[in-house]
């Protein structure tokens, strides 16, 4: 297969709206598939409804330490696997792959949903060795995709950090994080809590397609500006930079968030990594077949003549001229729009619920 030509399962007439992959491609951990090569090779064939399917499940652990040192974090806590705002570039798709299924359509419509989520929390937190740092919500899957309207695990577990004084940073793209403004406008009266938006565009064609079952830029916005007016830390994530898709849109994005109420910021530059990088082209020559080429090669421009980097230090920022002007415009604007890179939280709160009553 030429990895030159964009790789579908539909025909390039047929489009999934209200979807970012286009089709399932292969799991490198399974040794059997069943795939349909031709539209009419098999008469039974069953075509996956595109509805999503909630799959509840029992996990074995909740809390992962990170060992990356790109991704600013020291533990997180992704109460859901798999994510139905179907980010097409989203680098967790890969680790669907994990759980038997592929990290295209199946990522977006078969969400696995920890509901022992509290339960693990709560053991974690109880045990005599866990030195308090702060956790982080969503290093994975978004904490509040669609999902957490109907099973409030993600509120649960936010409870069950107030009540340990245990610190939580949270990264969403979702307005349903309003529903849990109690929880954290507490949380933050206590230094325990602080939240960034990611916020990639303000082109709302780009963000339908690109992002398809996430709420507009402008209401992140709202979100910064009504968590920050309860006394929540916000910060914005710039995150992905797309050369020649929303690069430019970089000065616009912070400027808008720090006005929002952010104070604080990060970016990353895109990285296509695993079967994302199959998903993404075939997605970017379906929307974009005027620049889709250009797009590609300056893609790999900021990583070495690949599209995806897997070395510390450089996989999130890239390299090369190109990776370097966007890391000198974020910097420029950052400054200027006074953001900073850091937000501390307060880890010295921390308790066990009724470990003082214990020692009498």
């Amino acid at each position: 297969m030429d990895e030159e030509e964009p790789i579908t399962g539909t025909s390039p007439d047929q489009y999934l709206h209200g979807r970012g992959a286009q089709f399932d491609p292969p799991n490198r951990f399974l040794k059997q598939e069943k795939s349909r090569e031709h539209l009419e090779s098999i008469d039974d064939w069953i075509q996956p409804l595109p509805a999503t399917t909630y799959l509840e499940e029992n996990a074995r652990g909740l809390v992962n330490k990170v060992e990356s040192p790109d991704v600013g974090m020291w533990y997180s806590m992704n109460p859901y696997q798999g994510c139905e705002h179907g980010c097409i570039y989203c680098y967790a798709r890969n680790s669907h792959e994990y759980w038997g299924y592929s990290a295209g359509l199946d990522f977006e419509r078969k969400i696995i949903v920890k509901k022992n989520a509290p339960l693990l929390l709560r053991k974690f937190l109880l045990q005599p060795k866990w030195v308090c740092v702060p956790l982080s919500l969503s290093g994975n899957t978004d904490c509040y995709q669609p999902a957490e309207k109907k099973f409030r695990i993600t509120r649960q577990l936010l409870e069950i950090c107030l009540e340990f004084r245990q610190p939580v940073g949270i990264i969403t793209k979702n307005a349903g994080i309003l529903r849990d403004r109690d929880l954290l406008e507490e949380l933050a009266r206590r230094d325990l809590v602080c939240v960034m938006v990611s916020t990639t565009s303000f082109n709302e064609e780009l963000r339908r397609v690109m992002e398809p079952r996430t709420t507009t830029a402008q209401q992140r916005i709202r979100v910064m500006r009504e968590l920050s007016a309860i006394g929540v830390p916000v910060g914005v994530m710039a995150a992905p930079m797309i050369p020649g898709l929303n690069d430019h849109e970089m000065s616009h994005i912070l400027r808008t968030a720090a006005a929002g109420g952010a104070t604080f910021s990060g970016y990353t530059l895109v990285r296509l990594n695993g079967a994302v990088k199959l998903i993404f082209r075939d997605w970017l020559f379906r929307n974009f077949p005027d620049r889709a080429e250009k797009v590609w090669h300056l893609i790999e421009s900021c990583h070495g003549g690949k599209v995806n980097d897997n070395e510390f230090g450089k996989r999130m920022r890239g390299s090369g001229s190109f990776a370097d002007l966007i890391h000198s415009q974020y910097q420029l604007y950052a400054k200027k729009y006074g953001l900073t890179e850091a937000f501390h939280l307060n880890t010295k709160s921390f308790c066990r619920p009724g470990q003082q009553g214990s020692l009498f």
